[in-house]
């Protein structure tokens, strides 16, 4: 049995709290690896190595830590088809899914590179009678991530490139589900010239989680997860003092015209919806097409399209549309939803309940389903159900269907299809969610842009990646400063001004 390690101090150290999680394969339902579960002492042994290593980190130029972003990026390239084999084997998800896994992560590692202009203050020259003002931007010191197993590569990027970028040493917490991508990323960094300690992978539970929230060290926290856990941690983590940015649930709307092209239309539904086996925070799972007649076309469309998809290991290659979910409990509870749509009234248009695949019946395969006729009551609409399970609400007007996706507690991603420039404008400007696609089914930003959702979707001020990521890792500091030419006696008591 293979036994996974923590990543401390620039080596791989075996755990020693005596705790371990199984790392299953889902395609199979085996365990293939033990990962360790560390304790409080061990996530401060890590706190104490990146308090040392930071200052020095930090003192290096701008300049000097974007060409090891650099660097990274060409290993990245050069282990591609490694870390997409690691990733799918943990994960489940097919093999060109995990690659776009990998990239786009490296995308942000990319925009990283601009550090140096990202990193620039601002300057007054003679604010007031020789007195010059200024401020730059400072790294906070030691930040920490948690992430979560759907995107093992791309999320853990998103948060430590842009936390090293700017002089910060990180600690990053994976998922214990799928944790050896975000080993070899580590160790990429360093092969890339990362000193020792900037980047640490402590593999762990909620017990290491509580050692992060409550480590007086620790400046700043990412986390992506279900919003019951962000809930938690942005309340504890904030009640700590620390700056935290926590990604909850979602469930996506995709808002159907009646002048839509219903081809596209399918077409798009078929991959938000199903790709990765819908485990993606920003996975379409609620269609909510205008009229019943845009409805009736909508079902007739995606139906042989359902009927046509490929489910099965990763290891099947290009015949593969998808993979396992990540293990029996998701499995479970995914089946369970769907039983509570059906009696509830939902119409189960394509049922994949008994879904088996031959030499793989032990593994966490979910058939392709869709419902039509699904009400906002019912659990599957309320609830994220993070699997192959696509819902249809029928709207009977555009003011409903923007309703529907306004009123929900989440508010990650939507979008639109239409042919009409007028509601397209019209819904990117009232909809009140933090991504909008227009025509487009998966609107996630690119790298230079910023990543976040509203309402129940995100707990904190500033979203990820992109400019704001740099903010989030630095702290502004303005100098005053006067060289006056000679010494005048006597002491001010009221308030200075410019002039």
């Amino acid at each position: 049995m293979k036994e996974l390690t923590h990543y401390i101090g620039g080596a791989h150290v075996k755990g020693t709290s005596g705790r371990f999680a199984d790392v299953m394969n889902p395609a199979t339902g085996e365990v293939q690896a033990r990962v360790p579960l560390a304790n409080a002492e061990e996530l401060a042994q890590a706190v104490d190595i990146a308090a040392k290593a930071q200052p020095a980190w930090a003192a290096v130029n701008p300049q000097r830590r974007a060409r090891i972003m650099m660097a990274f990026v060409g290993l990245l390239n050069r282990d591609m088809d490694k870390l997409a084999e690691a990733l799918s084997r943990e994960h489940g998800k097919t093999l060109p899914d995990a690659k776009g896994d990998v990239i786009r992560g490296l995308e942000v590692v990319e925009y990283c590179i601009g550090a140096p202009q990202l990193l620039k203050g601002e300057y007054t020259d003679s604010a007031g009678p020789g007195i010059d003002m200024y401020s730059m931007k400072q790294a906070l010191g030691v930040t920490a991530g948690i992430t979560p197993f759907n995107f093992p590569a791309m999320i853990p990027m998103w948060m430590f490139a842009p936390a090293i970028a700017c002089g910060n040493a990180f600690i990053l917490k994976p998922s214990e589900r799928d944790p050896s991508v975000p080993l070899m990323l580590a160790e990429l960094m360093e092969e890339a010239g990362l000193p020792k300690g900037i980047l640490q992978v402590v593999n762990g539970d909620k017990e290491a989680v509580d050692a992060i929230l409550d480590h007086d060290v620790i400046q700043s926290i990412g986390f992506v997860g279900s919003t019951p856990i962000a809930e938690y941690i942005y309340g504890r983590g904030c009640a700590n003092g620390k700056r935290v940015q926590c990604f909850g649930g979602a469930k996506n709307h995709m808002i159907i015209m009646p002048d839509a092209d219903m081809d596209q239309v399918a077409d798009a539904l078929i991959g938000a919806g199903y790709g990765a086996a819908g485990e993606r925070c920003m996975a379409i799972s609620v269609a909510v097409p205008v009229g019943d007649e845009t409805a009736d076309r909508l079902i007739a469309k995606l139906v042989p399209r359902i009927e046509k998809l490929k489910v099965g290991p990763y290891t099947a290659g290009n015949d593969v549309d998808y993979g396992p979910v990540v293990t029996a409990a998701a499995k479970a509870n995914i089946l369970n939803l769907i039983e509570s749509g059906i009696t509830q009234g939902a119409e189960l248009v394509v049922d994949g309940r008994d879904f088996s695949l031959q030499g793989y019946e032990d593994g966490y395969f979910v058939g392709p389903h869709l419902f039509d006729r699904v009400t906002k009551d019912m659990d599957i609409y309320k609830k994220e159900i993070f699997g192959p399970v696509l819902s249809c609400v029928r709207a009977q007007t555009y003011e409903e269907a923007l309703g529907l996706a306004m009123d929900h507690e989440y508010g990650n991603g939507t979008a639109i299809f239409t042919r009409d420039g007028d509601a397209a404008r019209d819904f990117a400007n009232r909809i009140n969610i933090g991504m909008v696609g227009v025509n487009v089914p998966i609107p996630v930003p690119l790298a230079y842009h910023t990543f976040g959702g509203w309402k129940k979707s995100m707990f904190g001020d500033l979203n990820q990646h992109g400019p704001d990521a740099f903010k989030f890792y630095t702290r502004t500091k303005t100098i005053t400063s006067r060289w006056p030419s000679g010494i005048k006696d006597g002491s001010a008591f009221s308030m200075p001004l410019m002039e």
